[in-house]
């Protein structure tokens, strides 16, 4: 199938967003190679929008480019999938605390929203739309910290978090934990109870870690669990 997009200015957006969809949702592989041609050929354009669309998702770290080898979809070492996540354990627990004292009421509504939509999606069995409105759960943070700065640092990583959180959304028990989690966070939001939230959210992103790494079939011996994330663990459960 060619699928043909409107002429204008934002051709390589319109390429970058679509392959950007694709690697998000799973249709392209980890370590899939991507061809140019193949490409241009399916969006019905020339091949200078695909590789400045290519050019683009490099800087967003969906893809990597290789001189002489060609392009792929991103791979993740058990190493960088670690970093990733205390990256994004830095910039959810600092987005968590803002959004919690800028705009505590705003940010349990819109998890009671969105738990409300998860609680529709896990009854429907559908998984990918559970994993959008997960997405979504952890970008309301984002949106209510009213920090500029720490949106943008984010936005470095997002697409790679949402790549790979799609990709768990083949295991069920993997979804019902998750959403057992988000329902959680938001009971301690709801009681005001920030210490254990912030605990419950950094336990939260450690066993997406664990989960991860064995996802992508790469060495474990990054994935042995702290004794810091065990007592979190047993703290956010009293």
């Amino acid at each position: 199938m060619t699928l043909t997009l409107a002429r204008g200015p934002s051709l390589t957006e319109q390429a970058a967003a679509h392959i950007r969809s694709r690697i998000v949702h799973g249709t392209l592989q980890c370590g899939e190679p991507l061809s140019e041609l193949a490409l241009a050929q399916e969006l019905g354009v020339s091949k200078t929008p695909v590789r400045e669309a290519l050019l683009e998702l490099k800087r967003q770290g969906l893809v990597e480019i290789h001189p002489q080898r060609g392009t792929f979809v991103f791979e993740m070492s058990s190493t960088q999938v670690v970093q990733l996540a205390e990256m994004r354990s830095i910039l959810e627990l600092a987005a968590l605390r803002l959004a919690m004292e800028r705009n505590r009421d705003a940010l349990r509504r819109r998890w009671a929203e969105l738990v409300a939509d998860m609680d529709v999606a896990m009854a429907n069995g559908n998984t990918q739309d559970y994993r959008v409105l997960d997405g979504m759960f952890h970008q309301a943070m984002f949106d209510l910290a009213e920090n500029q700065f720490l949106s943008e640092t984010f936005t470095v990583i997002a697409f790679r978090i949402q790549a790979l959180r799609n990709r768990l959304s083949l295991d069920p028990a993997l979804n019902e934990k998750s959403h057992g989690e988000h329902k959680r966070l938001l009971e301690l939001v709801t009681k005001n109870d920030n210490e254990k939230v912030v605990e419950l959210l950094a336990w939260h992103i450690e066993w997406t870690r664990s989960s991860y790494i064995e996802l992508l079939g790469v060495p474990a011996a990054d994935n042995r669990p702290t004794r810091n994330s065990e007592r979190r663990l047993k703290a956010v459960k009293r």
